[in-house]
């Protein structure tokens, strides 16, 4: 309760790279909270998931799914399998599956229910799921919706996953000892709350080894990962077939909303016929169908122009930029270097509420993170670095960070960080500092 007005800001403005934030004051102790009527204008966004910058009023997605708006209007009112069916749609889904470099393709309107829905139509009793401890809310209920056995790994841990794979095949189901029905393992491709991407081929390796099905997560890594934005399996030069199931959402990447999922014609058709979102859930909204058409074109080039390209490249140098400055600083960073999701660790819960309001004092918008949604002693700040991002912003952005680490004593590293001249500029070195 102390530290709620952290949280919930109401937005007036493009969710871009920077933001209009409506100023309250509560007179309650955070019960409920009062307009004082100013809005504070001009605050860098570093914590939206706005990966390639297209959340924008303008520009050609804002004008193309503007044109679709007049033509189709706002709502479809129906299901996919009765009148909700349109064109639109049928051409995302060619779109989705020729970007994965899959078969087939199917997009729902909810990124959240694509996994929550979609697991218990692909498991269900007698079945075994393999989860990493580190899973997104959306796939541990689905998991749990499916009445499948669950048994969970150790976050991004093979020696763990492969223990667990082994007793599955040598014990069985419990007390009959009969063997699975089937065993899905179910990851991400990056973890939104540690930064850090998935070991994808040494998990398709021990899947393959072990006849298992693959169920990868590509919420926050579609469009931010790899030298085509394809996700992590175009980061690791991986063949998108090896993936037996492949989920993503429109939210992060592509400024849209809903998700998809992509594999074999015979999967996309199974799940037509028995997932609940397609039967139950409302089709997606035609201008956010153009919005995401729009988007994914951009990043193949299908539009003719290289500006897709360029985005992609950009948040991989903010990202490494962005990471390598925060490390030089002293500050203890999670992750992957090539992941645009920065975690810097408060450790203190009483240092949640403090960052969070130094920072918007500064201008800066942030997201604070505490239990349950980490530990509670490693409460830490997110960053999401944007395509969008100019150097100057986050070289502005840096200096405040920098500086409220001062103030709130946040600087935790013992690395003594080591300029050399002739080491490639993502690559940090250390040497320990005398006690």
């Amino acid at each position: 309760m102390r530290i709620r007005d952290n949280w919930n800001r109401p937005v007036c403005s493009v969710p871009g790279e920077r933001v209009d934030i409506m100023e309250r004051f509560t007179d309650d102790y955070n019960w409920t909270f009062k307009f004082t009527g100013r809005v504070i204008k001009g605050v860098i966004n570093m914590g939206s998931y706005n990966y390639l910058g297209f959340a924008q009023n303008s520009g050609f997605c804002a004008e193309a799914s503007a044109v679709v708006l007049q033509q189709y209007g706002g709502g479809v009112c129906s299901t996919r399998q009765e009148m909700g069916n349109l064109d639109k749609h049928e051409e995302l889904e060619h779109l989705v599956a020729e970007f994965l470099g899959v078969d087939a393709a199917m997009t729902y309107g909810m990124g959240f229910a694509t996994n929550s829905m979609n697991i218990p139509a692909l498991a269900g009793k007698g079945c075994l799921i393999l989860s990493d401890e580190l899973n997104h809310a959306s796939l541990v209920l689905g998991a749990r919706l499916s009445g499948a056995t669950i048994r969970i790994f150790k976050h991004n841990n093979m020696q763990s996953l492969e223990k667990l794979l082994r007793d599955a095949i040598v014990h069985g189901q419990p007390r009959t000892h009969r063997p699975w029905r089937k065993i899905l393992i179910l990851v991400e491709g990056i973890y939104s709350m540690e930064g850090s991407i998935v070991r994808l081929p040494e998990v398709i390796a021990l899947k393959k080894k072990y006849k298992a099905y693959l169920y990868l997560d590509e919420a926050h890594s579609i469009g931010a990962l790899g030298p085509n934005g394809r996700g992590v399996v175009d980061y690791f030069g991986l063949d998108p077939r090896d993936v037996d199931i492949m989920m993503g959402t429109f939210t992060k990447s592509f400024g849209g909303a809903g998700g998809y999922i992509g594999g074999s014609k015979v999967l996309i058709d199974y799940l037509r016929k028995h997932s609940h979102s397609t039967a139950y859930a409302t089709s997606m909204s035609p201008p956010v169908a153009e919005q995401i058409i729009t988007s994914m074109k951009c990043i193949m080039g299908a539009d003719g122009t290289s500006l897709g390209r360029e985005r992609v490249e950009q948040l991989a140098e903010n990202t490494r930029y962005f990471r390598r400055r925060l490390t030089e600083m002293g500050f203890i960073i999670y992750g992957n270097s090539d992941s645009p999701v920065v975690p810097l660790m408060l450790y203190m819960p009483a240092k949640i509420g403090a960052f969070g309001r130094e920072m918007l004092k500064r201008h800066i918008g942030v997201v604070v993170v505490g239990f349950p949604a980490t530990p509670i002693i490693e409460s830490r700040a997110r960053f999401c670095v944007s395509a969008a991002h100019t150097k100057e912003m986050l070289d502005e952005a840096l200096s405040k960070i920098s500086e409220v680490g001062d103030l709130l004593q946040l600087k935790y590293s013992r690395h003594h960080f080591v300029p050399l001249l002739d080491r490639p500029f993502d690559e940090t070195t250390y040497e320990e500092t005398e006690d």
